[in-house]
């Protein structure tokens, strides 16, 4: 019995009927004779999984494994036809195809590392710089091209709830004071963490009054008064602990409700931090351990631009750049459903290389994922010497 290749078994992850619904409701393959939506697919997943950043690398590569090419559902593959469908198709199929994988993933998906049950999620840009002269539709500057990356990030499982991409002058809290980009409705008792960019009063109250939390820095200007103390625990780094209100004229007319300012001192760095939230009922610690944990988002942002290709594009229009974007969260999500799937002990890092390596393998992927990132460098080892005889 012949087995499927690595590249089979993540393929057969997507539903090809939610593929061919998000097709239809774009009319993607309309007037298509050959290199539908599936195969266009297929071709910039493979380029992500094996690190390909050129519409030539990816002809000459995928011409190299021509006879796989049947199981994978390929018939074609020419790099001008591929930079025809990745500039004129719509990249929001394969934004709907984002979000149908990513629903199929949640089901998986651990709890976050907190005792609480509350919904925990934090939200981020991420600036990505682009030529000018190439992507003239993201002007930034007056030499720089860029545009920036806004991610809703569920703690459990990491996984990217919301994902969109604006021009790089568009502010951060515009985003999500603004109806028409789509920011998603959180469930009630759900906790936001966001950095100062986001600190906008009548914003923070309207989560307030959704019965959302938020945790975020305080600003080293904001005037606010203390009418309460809570108490603060020995030895923890806790300063403070108080209840305030804003004293601004418009501040305290944007947020007139109470808001509680944690003063916490970093043992190891000695970095003094102020932090503000809507929340008093968890620790001041606990508070404190979600803003820390904040800095998962910016790892996530590193991830991606290590790991995945959205730094280098195989084509300078927008449509062409928000498709391989889409493409490769959608890559991120099938090794995120792997991950869960097998409970390997990989890190994603780890996970990304065996896959982009063991790619075209007809071989079990779950079977490989039970070794030791170790063992599996000395297993390729072994391969690479017996092959020079």
């Amino acid at each position: 019995m012949v087995r499927n290749t690595v590249f089979q078994q993540l393929l057969q992850l997507l539903s090809r009927y939610d593929f061919k619904k998000c097709v239809n409701h774009h009319e993607g393959d309309k007037y298509t004779k050959r290199f539908d939506c599936w195969q266009q697919l297929i071709a910039l997943l493979f380029a992500q999984a094996k690190g390909l950043d050129s519409l030539r690398d990816i002809e000459v590569s995928l011409r190299s494994h021509y006879k796989k090419w049947y199981h994978l559902g390929l018939t074609s593959v020419a790099k001008s036809t591929l930079a025809d469908a990745n500039s004129n198709r719509s990249s929001e199929i394969f934004q709907d195809v984002f979000y149908s994988l990513l629903a199929k993933c949640r089901e998986l998906a651990p709890k976050h590392k907190f005792k609480f049950k509350n919904p925990l999620y934090s939200f981020d840009s991420s600036l990505f710089n682009l030529c000018l002269s190439l992507f003239s539709w993201a002007k930034y500057r007056t030499k720089k091209g860029a545009f920036k990356l806004h991610t809703l990030l569920d703690h459990s499982g990491y996984l990217p709830s919301f994902f969109l991409i604006t021009d790089a002058k568009c502010h951060d809290i515009n985003v999500v004071k603004d109806d028409t980009y789509g920011f998603p409705t959180l469930s009630p008792d759900s906790i936001i963490l966001v950095d100062r960019a986001y600190i906008d009063y009548k914003w923070l109250y309207s989560l307030t009054i959704r019965k959302l939390f938020f945790v975020t820095k305080a600003k080293s200007n904001m005037k606010y008064k203390v009418i309460g103390q809570q108490d603060v625990p020995k030895n923890k780094g806790i300063i403070s602990d108080q209840i305030i209100k804003l004293t601004g004229f418009y501040k305290k007319k944007d947020y007139p409700d109470t808001l509680r300012l944690i003063t916490y001192v970093d043992k190891k760095t000695g970095v003094v931090h102020v932090f503000l939230t809507n929340n008093f009922k968890l620790a001041a610690l606990t508070i404190a351990d979600l803003y820390e944990a904040r800095w998962d988002i910016e790892t996530f942002f590193k991830w991606i631009k290590q790991n995945l290709k959205i730094k280098s594009f195989l084509g300078t229009s927008k449509n062409a750049v928000m498709t391989q974007i889409w493409v490769a969260m959608i890559y991120y999500l099938l090794l995120r459903f792997i991950k869960f799937q097998t409970k390997c002990s990989h890190t994603m890092h780890e996970l990304t290389r065996i896959v982009g390596e063991l790619l075209l393998e007809n071989i079990y992927l779950i079977e490989t994922l039970r070794i030791t990132f170790d063992q599996y460098k000395q297993v390729k080892r072994k391969q690479i010497q017996l092959s020079l005889f």
